[in-house]
């Protein structure tokens, strides 16, 4: 004779079947959900800030590179890139944005490339009234992208920049070509590593 159920047994059988259903729905529906998350915590210890992924270095490589003078340095396994609109000068103090991509790990550096100047660089931004100076060393790639990313507004705004030499200050980056030539350079470097200006 079937058991009789007791009027204050709370777990029915239909109420555990119904439990079962819905919880394997649940674990079925985070399971197929965390196959799509495309963002994953970063818990390797890696410094992922000059990373550039494959598609960004191949958009830059078959369309943006054109663009540019290309130097291989097979020696550090690095190809340099500067803008085919620089100045070119054999006495003028010039300072020239260069993106660096490191193919063995996959990461894009910028360097300001001093041209008939040294180390260290003092550089003046002047635009409608308001002046900045500021003082670069050659050092590595986290300060040269600080350094970048201190000028970028100043840039962005066509600003007016000056470069010291010898105790007088002498104009750089004043002709149009070469305010786009940094803007493309900008743009295409924060592109590389898939960061918005």
């Amino acid at each position: 004779m079937p058991s009789r159920q007791k009027q204050n047994e709370i777990f029915t059988p239909e109420l555990i079947k119904v439990f079962k259903i819905f919880g394997l729905i649940s674990v079925g529906l985070v399971l197929l959900l965390s196959f799509f998350n495309t963002k994953r915590a970063n818990n390797s210890g890696d410094d992922l800030t000059f990373r550039m992924s494959s598609s960004n270095r191949l958009y830059f490589l078959n369309v943006r590179a054109i663009k540019y003078d290309r130097e291989s340095r097979s020696d550090a396994g690095m190809l340099l890139f500067r803008h085919g609109k620089k100045e070119i000068s054999e006495t003028s103090p010039l300072l020239d944005l260069v993106i660096i991509l490191n193919s063995q790990k996959d990461e894009a550096y910028l360097y300001l490339e001093p041209g008939n100047i040294d180390w260290p660089l003092e550089i003046r931004a002047s635009k409608d009234g308001q002046e900045q100076i500021f003082h670069l060393q050659n050092t590595n790639n986290s300060e040269f992208l600080t350094y970048v990313r201190e000028l970028q507004p100043w840039i962005i705004d066509d600003a007016n920049f000056e470069v010291k030499k010898d105790s007088s200050w002498t104009s750089i980056w004043s002709k149009p070509k070469e305010k786009e030539a940094l803007k493309a350079i900008l743009e295409d470097y924060f592109r590389l590593i898939y960061e918005q200006e």
